[in-house]
């Protein structure tokens, strides 16, 4: 198949079937985000007793290790050939290696002191973020490639975004309800350390089986992805392409104001459990119960992304669902502050909570889905300008971002706690209320102040649909004068 051909082929409406196997593949990232969103600062914080702020010095130290090995796994990507395309033999190897690393993270060896425990949480931390990278962007960039069309990108991310909460949340409601429950020697559930183990299994088995069906489910479709021209380029040839096709403008606003809501996000999640445990005083079932929230909201934000999509356009229907859903969001928190919201124990609490976590969850993950798919119709704008296809390097950064939900929310946690002097060994109900004040004063103006600056940096993206499809065109016009022997940098000359 050549190069001309795959092009031509992307163009098409993609079956269910596909992009449910696409799709289906997120809940192993969603289950491993889902455990360092809500869980790990909490575990390795109250239950394992690290103090908070080392728990976040450790998941950041993870993190600046994925900086540089998701850009490369991406370009590596970009330019492998093989059978089984570029994409898919990073998918099958990576299965093993990201349950057998998620199951360690949540099993410290028993007996470590606090540095040795700090060092195993960075080297398990830094092991599963390296083995789901290898799965996350051949498997995320893929969207890429099986179709150009405008609007079934945003359909086809709808699906990777709608399993990935499912994944996450199966994950979430399976630990409180499940595993983290109250015992003789633990009254709150999400202090059992024994719980936090068997969730890990769990979770490994679930990564496991998610990676592998999709894989399988999507490798039918090897044959209709592009074919790259095989050539033999040197290291610091592929880091000047590398560095050129990062700096596509458009691109790094889209890249800076994702990291905006990956931080706003992370913070939000990995905060959570001291919110809904502390702030609010819930039980662990009624915690549980907001897992039905976050699925009604990702089911909205999967049916109205191609909607508003096709209606008003990505840029313009994200930079307001992320202002609308930031004010929803934190609604709750600052009628608190104010003194006119019902006091912990009335049965308005959870009902009202409910609502607001339904509603403020599904516009944001609307505009994260919108803000996915502007990612990927920067491939065909930057292919006019470089003549290389880099899918896997334009949706590694994007697999930084996401994954930066975890990393970078849970430094902005723990520092959040450290500037409350949030206690240690903390028990609902008995927590200094002025601590608890002081919580939501710092987190509220926090997570204002990131999503309104995510709206505003989006408002400098570019590309439209009608540049989109002009670039279509233009590339199209490039692969026929390459098939009738015009040389291979005529898309240059286009336009």
């Amino acid at each position: 198949m050549t190069e001309t051909t795959a092009a031509v082929r992307t163009d098409r409406r993609l079956t269910m079937r596909t992009k449910f196997f696409y799709g289906f593949g997120s809940v192993a990232f969603g289950a491993k985000d889902s455990g360092f969103s809500y869980f790990l600062l909490i575990f390795y914080n109250q239950v394992m007793g690290l103090p908070s702020q080392t728990v976040g010095l450790a998941i950041m130290i993870a993190l600046l290790v994925d900086a540089f090995l998701d850009p490369i796994v991406g370009q590596i990507s970009d330019n492998w050939r093989s059978s089984w395309g570029r994409r898919h033999p990073f998918m099958y190897a990576s299965a093993i290696p990201v349950a057998l690393s998620y199951l360690l993270l949540w099993s410290p060896l028993k007996g470590l002191s606090h540095d040795q425990l700090f060092v195993y949480l960075i080297v398990t931390a830094i092991l599963i973020r390296s083995f789901i990278t290898l799965y996350e962007i051949p498997s995320s960039a893929l969207a890429a490639e099986l179709t150009t069309q405008y609007d079934e990108r945003t359909k086809l991310l709808s699906y990777r975004y709608l399993f990935g909460w499912i994944g996450g949340l199966i994950m979430y409601f399976g630990a409180l309800t499940l595993f983290l429950k109250p015992d003789a020697t633990h009254k709150v559930g999400q202090l059992n350390p024994i719980g936090y183990a068997h969730y890990g299994l769990a979770a490994a088995g679930l990564m496991f089986f998610a990676i592998l069906v999709s894989a399988i489910g999507t490798h039918r479709e090897i044959p209709y992805l592009r074919v790259i021209p095989q050539r033999k380029v040197s290291i610091a040839t592929l880091g000047r392409e590398m560095l050129g096709t990062l700096a596509h403008a458009s691109f790094l606003r889209i890249l800076l104001a994702s990291l905006c809501t990956a931080m706003a996000g992370g913070l939000s999640l990995s905060i959570n459990l001291y919110f809904t445990t502390f702030f609010w005083e819930l039980n662990s079932l009624q915690i549980a119960l907001f897992t039905f929230a976050s699925f009604l909201a990702a089911v909205f934000a999967f049916t109205a992304a191609p909607l508003l999509s096709k209606r008003f356009g990505k840029k313009a229907s994200a930079m307001v669902l992320l202002v609308v859903g930031v004010m929803v969001s934190s609604t709750p928190v600052t009628l608190r502050l104010l003194g006119v919201f019902p006091p912990n124990g009335s049965p308005l609490i959870f009902p009202l909570l409910f609502l607001q976590n339904t509603i403020s969850v599904g516009l944001i993950v609307t505009a994260n889905i919108l803000m996915a798919s502007m990612v990927a119709d920067v491939v065909e704008d930057s292919e006019l300008r470089t003549g290389r296809r880099s899918e896997g390097l334009f949706f590694a950064a994007n697999a930084f971002v996401a994954k930066a939900v975890s990393g970078i929310g849970i430094f902005a946690s723990s520092m959040i706690l450290t500037v409350v002097a949030f206690p240690q060994g903390a028990k609902p109900g008995h927590v200094d209320p002025e601590i608890i004040r002081h919580l939501g004063m710092v987190y509220v103006p926090t997570m204002v102040t990131l999503y309104v600056a995510a709206a505003i940096i989006t408002s400098g993206y570019k590309i439209t649909r009608q540049t989109h499809e002009d670039s279509l065109r233009r590339l199209a016009a490039a692969a026929e004068l390459v098939e009738e022997g015009e040389p291979a940098g005529s898309t240059a000359r286009l336009g």
